[in-house]
């Protein structure tokens, strides 16, 4: 058996605190116990201070598998000709760029945004003001692998952008309301990048079933991983459509420590 939790809006409270009661029960949790996050390695660990992280970590929405220490596991990444070839064509037509998250040649973790920023990637970035692989780039490029393409905005506009993208190019996209401000992202990653793969991927490295597989979420990004699993458990304060697809709705919201309640009572 093992137990996965997306963080944002699910695990983690919405001051991206880990309270005291949920630290306790991760850490004395007898079960393999891990995350599924949109959040990249480094962005994960830091939010995750003083818990017990034994496990291969899903990140990135699935685009990267890597072990608790960081040790990269398996990448699906777009390739930099592609990710070039997009930032182009978007930008031509809809005048804007993406945010990336990915690894240059050394395989060190960047996370790069354009000299042109639209208003709610400088809202977006506020949070990033001390973050060493935050680079701007005046001449925006790809990266060699791509984890991570971001496009923020209002919903009629990405969907603009979203329906471009997939009549032209062969890549997950995802269109998610972003959990702590006014807008969308438009997640870009390579086909197999998803939480659904990725949750493939740990099962394989773990060597178990998915029917023995709970998995915890709360967003849009979380449904396929849902459909997947053998168990799915939606926070209360999930979206409408996720509680749908979910095998149990727990009373608590996130901000009530909802995951750790639920895997208190596990035996």
């Amino acid at each position: 058996m093992i137990f996965v939790t997306d963080l944002d809006k699910t695990f983690l409270r919405s001051d991206l605190s880990v309270s005291e009661f949920s630290r306790k029960v991760w850490n004395e949790f007898k079960y393999p116990l891990s995350v599924a996050t949109a959040r990249s390695y480094k962005g994960t660990i830091s939010l995750l201070k003083g818990l017990e992280l034994k496990y291969p970590l899903v990140l990135l929405d699935g685009a990267m598998i890597a072990s608790s220490d960081g040790k990269v596991i398996k990448i699906n990444a777009i390739n930099k000709e592609l990710g070039d070839e997009i930032i182009y064509e978007v930008y031509k037509k809809f005048r804007d760029y993406p945010l990336i998250v990915g690894f240059n040649e050394k395989k060190e973790e960047k996370f790069l945004y354009p000299k042109e920023l639209n208003l709610y990637q400088k809202h977006l970035l506020q949070n990033y003001k001390n973050d060493s692989r935050v680079l701007n780039i005046e001449n925006f490029r790809a990266l060699k692998y791509n984890l991570k393409m971001v496009y923020l905005g209002k919903k009629e506009f990405l969907e603009k952008i979203e329906n471009f993208l997939n009549q032209n190019f062969n890549i997950e996209t995802k269109l998610t309301q972003d959990a702590y401000g006014p807008y969308y992202f438009l997640t870009l990653l390579h086909p197999e990048a998803d939480k659904a793969h990725g949750l493939m991927y740990l099962e394989e490295i773990m060597g178990v079933d998915k029917k023995d597989v709970t998995v915890f979420g709360d967003n849009l990004n979380d449904l396929r991983m849902f459909e997947w699993a053998g168990t799915s458990v939606a926070v209360k304060n999930a979206l409408e459509k996720v509680k749908q697809k979910a095998d149990i709705v727990l009373p608590h919201t996130n901000d009530e420590d909802a995951v750790a309640k639920y895997l208190k009572e596990i035996k």
